[in-house]
């Protein structure tokens, strides 16, 4: 009973289930049929905006190039326009310009035929002045144009000559000033150039520390060296003023120790400059053993080495006065040795013939007087002890004392000139004189005053004065242009005609 109860209940319970089943299933269906619908419905308005939207844009674009064709077409017209208009203008000048044009043929018609009418009545003037006068027109026109070129050459010739005289004047006036002027201005610098040495610091606090409390620091300076430190406003600068070169380089020298090193205080100055002095002494020494031995100069006094070595730092218009030194001594060597003098006295004399110089800051007296009683306090020869003095005597005494003033007179002229300067300034004066000979009517050509004057003698016959003005300036021209030289050459032609006569 229980078995079929049970049965029963499972066969219930699946025809529940079956029909719970099919009860959801439809409903199921049924809202995925409505959502199905939905989202058709959806599509659809998407569609139907999207066309909506299509369209309006559609209208949209149509109207802007509708908008932008007219506005073409108004610019077109308007360029139509303005085209019309200078089409109207061009035709008017072409109009304007034709009967301009026909003026102008009218015009030129009626001057030709003036023309012509004065023409007749000139060659029936003429005809009319060479009857009166006897002469053809050629001959006529021969006869004034040879008065006036006479008139005129006269005129000319005198007015070129008060022009250049009046030139030369105001030139020598303008030059005047000028050199005073210069004189002005220069002599200041030159003597800071020679009297004073620049020492450049890192900053210009630097000038402060050297300056140092209450000034401790210069003083110390100045007082161990012997020179002025001078402190401007000039930046990043201070000046070492002395006569004596050596005192400003060993003041240079410890200053730019004391900058390094950082230490700057009355001790550390003392100490500085000490250990400059011996730098500054070793130096010294190897300047004058290396200018003996470049000289050739052998068996000189230590001493005497040393001095000589002070040169270096010694500078005479701008010469480094050991180079000047070791110059004259190879140039009085070369001249010695052509000559037949003594090359050795000649060379060492040279060397040591401006030795005076290192120390005229110390001794009184001229340095010729210097070095002569220091070459003597050294036991050198009286030969060689000349040389000092015998380059400023008119005449030296001795042919090796000719030569040592020669070189001097060389070196000191041309400072810094190389060896082979004597060709350059032969071929140099021979290219003047062969620049001035290429000219017709040159008799003679002389270079005078080391090429800085050059002058012709002309032939009186082929020239006269006023072709002499003229042939003046056509050298000075072609100098000018073709050759290179220093300063300026003044042309002097010289026309010179002499005739003789005996009264008996």
């Amino acid at each position: 009973m229980n078995f079929i109860g049970i049965i029963a209940a499972l066969i219930v319970g699946i025809f529940l289930g079956i029909l719970i089943k099919k009860t959801l299933t439809s409903k199921n269906i049924r809202q995925a049929e409505q959502k199905a619908e939905d989202l058709l419905d959806e599509a659809k308005q998407k569609y139907k905006d999207a066309l909506i939207l299509a369209k309006d844009k559609a209208i949209a674009l149509i109207e802007e190039a509708k908008a932008e064709e007219k506005e073409r077409r108004q610019r077109l017209q308007e360029t139509e326009n303005r085209l019309t208009k200078r089409e109207g203008l061009f035709d008017k000048k072409i109009i304007e310009i034709e009967d301009s044009k026909n003026k102008l043929e009218n015009t030129r018609k009626q001057l030709e035929s003036n023309k012509a009418e004065i023409k007749k009545i000139k060659d029936s003037q003429l005809q009319k002045l060479e009857k009166i006068a006897a002469l053809t027109q050629d001959e006529a026109k021969e006869v004034l144009l040879n008065n006036m070129e006479n008139r005129m050459k006269d005129e000319l010739l005198h007015r070129t000559r008060k022009l250049e005289n009046q030139a030369t004047d105001e030139l020598e006036a303008k030059a005047k000033k000028i050199l005073t002027t210069v004189i002005e201005r220069c002599a200041a610098p030159h003597t800071v150039e020679t009297t004073t040495t620049a020492v450049s610091l890192p900053n210009e606090e630097m000038k402060g520390r050297i300056i140092g409390r209450e000034g401790r620091n210069i003083k110390t300076i100045e007082q161990l060296t012997g020179v002025e430190i001078i402190i401007d406003d000039t930046p990043e600068s201070i000046l070492i003023s002395a006569f004596n070169p050596i005192r400003r380089q060993l003041a240079k020298r410890a200053l730019e120790k004391l900058m390094v090193d950082g230490r700057i205080h009355p001790g550390r100055i003392e100490e500085t400059i000490q250990q400059s002095k011996k730098e500054l002494a070793i130096d010294i020494k190897k300047a004058g053993e290396e200018a003996a031995y470049q000289a050739g100069i052998v068996g000189l006094d230590t001493k005497l080495v040393q001095i000589l070595g002070r040169l270096k730092y010694r500078t005479s218009y701008g010469q480094n006065q050991l180079q000047h030194a070791l110059e004259v001594s190879h140039l009085s060597g070369v001249l010695a040795a052509g000559l037949g003098a003594d090359v050795n006295v000649c060379k060492k004399g040279g060397l040591l013939h401006d030795v005076g110089k290192a120390l005229d800051h110390e001794i009184q007296g001229s340095h010729p007087e210097i070095g002569y009683d220091l070459l003597k306090k050294f036991g050198l020869p009286e030969e060689v002890a000349y040389m000092s003095t015998a380059h400023h005597e008119d005449q030296p005494k001795t042919i090796e004392g000719v030569i040592v003033k020669i070189a001097d007179a060389i070196s000191g002229s041309r400072p810094g000139a190389r060896r082979d300067s004597l060709e350059e300034y032969i071929q140099r004066l021979t290219e003047l004189e062969d620049t001035a000979k290429s000219f017709a009517g040159v008799e003679k050509v002389y270079a005078i005053q080391a090429g800085r004057e050059i002058r012709v003698f002309i032939s009186p016959e082929e020239l006269d004065d006023f072709a002499a003005n003229k042939l003046a300036r056509d050298i000075a021209n072609k100098i000018e242009s073709e050759l290179k030289y220093p300063g300026e050459i003044r042309v002097t032609v010289i026309r010179e005609k002499r005739i003789t006569e005996y009264a008996r």
